[in-house]
């Protein structure tokens, strides 16, 4: 066969994976942290993006806002047709609408306090000086307050324990080693240092560093510097005067009392059934976190993307959180104004702020689509769980990505990336977009089939509501489901069991008949 040359015209389709392309994907799947954290630095290095702060007023604080025609991501047209207001500074206000208004409505106060002289009193004044050098505070109308500044904060371990050490050790150099030790300490108050390690690096004997530890083990909270949960409850029951050779023996054996093994405890302890009731009872007195009680970190609240409220028409109302909404604007003023002052368009300038520009309107759209995939996801999980919302966890449906992603049109892995991380507000309380995702279980009978996290939580519900003379094995709850219409096998009855720390039927019959013999505390 000969060979030649030919000329072929082919037309064909690819997806290909642009910078900005990758940044949507991005943003798709960033949580409201990280992109508020995202938009502050795009902020930063482009001078045309601002953020629209919650009162409406933009972030910056530059010129007058109505001076400058901006492009929204929500609505991406300009507000130059915007209609004027007047300002409550203007003549109107104080000639027409101050007087009027305050002789309409009686609250004209320039005489309501006529015989007490002036608002402030004269004998006050370091009080008036200290108001207006508040933080926030203009001295004038008393706005701009911050009530977080105001909030006492909460002590930490590690202060608390710097303000005993000096009490409990007189030397410097043990209070050194006290330092040291206190840095070691993690949020539950335990020890996670190598004493060798430590005086090896501090050039101090292992005998005066297990000195120093036997002291600060005595400070508050008791149990602090413990290195292992038995010695923390030890130290505990020694401030409390009961570490006695029984409790000794009890302590020392927790992992018999994890599985409920009362009769070798016994046995162990050298008592009858009615002491270990009583060490029991001193046990459950005792805490085995004591640094959990102080403030290690700030707490941060989750901000719900999608709010689901019911309809007073029928159904269900789904809405965008606004306070997870980013407004950010285009300045094309300001852009306008450049391009006004320099002139040439090859000039450097005029290239950097059309490349801000560029990536400026790329960022609100990117920003316009987040929202509107987020809400078409949301949109199609109410739908398909509007039984959970009106009846609760048991009429949960079975439901996967491929589900969604067939009725909105879109893949599944970008349904994947939207319930990343993302949070819907219903009646029911607050829940992550995934926890609606669950698997499905045949239905014993031939019907609908139902959802794990529905049989996890009759499961849980059976268990909590049984007696001490009649604790369901794994066999009796296989047979209760299947009567209800559920089909499920012993080993996942278990599994399911197992993965919400719930012990076997063995381990809680011995635990429900200790408990009862126990008084309560």
């Amino acid at each position: 066969m000969a060979l030649s040359a030919n000329l072929f015209l082919r037309q064909s389709q690819s997806l290909v994976m642009t910078p900005q392309l990758m940044q949507s994907i991005q943003l798709l799947q960033m949580t409201h942290i990280e992109l508020m954290q995202f938009i502050s630095q795009e902020i930063e290095r482009n001078p045309l993006l601002e953020m629209v702060a919650d009162d409406g007023d933009l972030g910056g604080d530059s010129a007058d806002p109505t001076d400058r025609p901006l492009v929204s991501a929500d609505n991406n047209h300009t507000h130059d047709d915007a209609p004027a207001t007047p300002s409550l500074d203007s003549d109107w206000y104080e000639e027409n609408g101050n007087a009027s208004l305050n002789d309409r409505l009686d609250a004209n106060f320039d005489n309501a306090y006529s015989d007490e002289g002036s608002a402030v009193r004269p004998d006050a004044p370091e009080l008036l000086s200290q108001w207006k050098s508040m933080p926030g505070n203009s001295g004038e109308t008393g706005e701009g307050f911050d009530l977080d500044d105001f909030v006492a904060g909460q002590i930490s371990l590690r202060d608390h324990l710097n303000q005993q050490i000096p009490f409990a050790l007189n030397n410097d150099a043990d209070r050194l080693v006290a330092a040291v030790l206190v840095d070691h300490l993690d949020e539950a108050g335990y020890l996670r240092a190598d004493l060798t390690d430590v005086a090896s690096r501090l050039g101090r004997d292992l005998h005066a560093i297990e000195q120093v530890l036997e002291t600060l083990q005595t400070l508050e909270p008791a149990g602090v510097f413990a290195r292992t949960l038995s010695e923390c409850l030890a130290i505990q029951l020694r401030q409390r005067d009961r570490y006695d050779p029984a409790m000794a023996g009890l302590v020392e054996n927790l992992e018999l009392l994890a599985k409920r093994d009362f009769s070798t405890l016994k046995k162990i302890c050298g008592v009858d059934e009615e002491d270990l009731i009583d060490m029991l009872a001193e046990i459950r007195k005792l805490n085995p976190k004591p640094g959990s009680n102080f403030e290690h970190s700030a707490t941060e609240s989750v901000t719900p993307d999608i709010v689901v409220r019911p309809d007073p028409l029928g159904g269900w109302k789904v809405e965008l959180n606004p306070d997870a909404l980013p407004r950010v604007l285009v300045n094309q003023n300001y852009m306008a104004a450049v391009g006004r002052q320099t002139g040439n368009k090859e000039s450097g300038d005029h290239a950097f702020m059309s490349e801000c520009m560029q990536s400026a309107n790329w960022l609100t759209r990117s920003l316009d689509q987040r929202a509107k995939t987020i809400m078409k996801v949301a949109v199609e999980i109410v739908r398909q769980q509007s039984a959970f919302l009106e009846q609760g966890v048991d009429y949960l449906r079975p439901l996967n990505l491929k589900i969604v992603a067939d009725a909105i049109k879109m893949h599944e892995s970008t349904v994947s990336r939207v319930t990343t991380n993302k949070y819907m507000m219903t009646p029911r309380g607050l829940f992550e977009l995934k926890y609606f995702f669950s698997v499905s279980i045949a239905s014993a009978e031939g019907g609908d089939t139902h959802s794990a996290e529905a049989v996890r939580h009759r499961i849980r519900m059976m268990i909590a509501q049984e007696s001490t003379e009649a604790v369901l094995s794994d066999d009796d709850i296989v047979h209760t489901l299947k009567k209800s219409g559920v089909d499920l096998a012993r080993r996942t009855v278990a599994k399911y069991r197992e993965s919400m720390n719930i012990p076997s039927s063995v381990q809680r019959r011995r635990e429900k008949r200790a408990m009862a013999k126990i008084p309560a505390i």
